[in-house]
């Protein structure tokens, strides 16, 4: 198997681990929440005035709805692959008052968005592009689906992290355990060949610290953050293999506590000028709604 196979992502497996660890997610999320606060805080930068938003893995909602807050005129719609996290996201929004709006909820891949082209002003995208297979399809599925002008604001976490568990994992066995991550510059590189507009990256790391390394799988299976590559061990993990990791990993111990290193990838660029249905037209060729044309009554 060579290493593009080895990295290749299951989707039904992701969709799987997900849709288990729906119920929980919250509990463990920590990270997820903050980089989500700190992308909200960067629209404030942003001279935006929505009128639909694609929250694109949205996971328990937390993230849409605080994009219907922020944007009160826009209406939101929460995507996710795994359709028990959006149970949640409609749980949690039972909460809110009559007249406050819920999200729109759509499971979907964010490979194959299923919207019509030039549909949305914003696409919000918090943790989920780690999760592609294909990053050049994804990015250009959100440059169809974009208005000429629309944003698209995404994270994704980068090749430094879980560098210690790789690395421990490493000295116990030859499997894949954790996800192949883009360096920041290649997903650069992927958003210039998708042809979005002055697209802008930058990075910041964040160390989780834990008492032992089984605290830490336990975290990373309760939001569901499971190995879905091609390359996994297949079968269960012994107690001896599961000894020898937590070996490796003591040999990364600072202060009593263990660090789980993640390297958060922010990016944004601008949709196209026009729609790609407008640029394959021929000149003095238009197009006509079919919603449009009044229904022939009968002869």
């Amino acid at each position: 198997m060579n290493k593009v196979d080895a990295f290749y992502l299951d989707k039904t497996r992701i969709r799987a681990a997900f849709d288990r660890a729906a119920t929980r997610y919250d509990e463990a999320a920590v990270l997820q929440a903050e980089v989500r606060s700190r992308m909200l805080e960067r629209l404030d930068l942003v001279r935006l005035a929505p009128t639909l938003i694609l929250d694109i893995g949205a996971g328990t909602g937390h993230g849409a709805r605080a994009l219907m807050q922020r944007y009160k005129k826009a209406r939101v719609i929460a995507m996710d692959l795994a359709f028990k996290m959006l149970l949640q996201t409609r749980r949690h929004n039972t909460s809110w008052l009559p007249w406050q709006r819920a999200p729109s909820l759509v499971c979907g891949d964010a490979e194959r968005l299923p919207f019509q082209d030039g549909c949305v002003d914003l696409i919000f995208s918090n943790l989920t592009v780690q999760w592609c297979n294909d990053l050049d399809q994804a990015l250009a599925e959100f440059r169809r689906v974009l208005k000429p002008g629309g944003l698209l604001m995404f994270t994704t976490f980068g090749p430094d992290t879980l560098k210690e568990l790789r690395q421990s994992w490493r000295a116990v066995d030859g499997y894949n355990h954790v996800n192949s991550f883009l360096d920041m510059h290649d997903i650069g590189d992927a958003l210039m060949r998708a042809r979005l507009g002055e697209p802008v990256m930058d990075v910041e790391n964040f160390t989780l610290t834990y008492p032992d390394v089984y605290r830490l799988m336990r975290d990373l299976k309760t939001i569901g953050a499971h190995n879905a590559t091609a390359g996994r061990a297949h079968g269960l993990t012994g107690k001896s293999t599961l000894r020898a990791l937590e070996s490796a990993y003591e040999h990364h111990r600072r202060d009593g506590l263990l660090p789980a290193s993640y390297e958060v990838v922010y990016g944004h660029a601008w949709g196209p000028a026009q729609t790609a249905a407008q640029a394959a037209r021929e000149p003095g060729e238009f197009k006509v709604a079919l919603s449009s044309i009044p229904r022939r009554r009968g002869p």
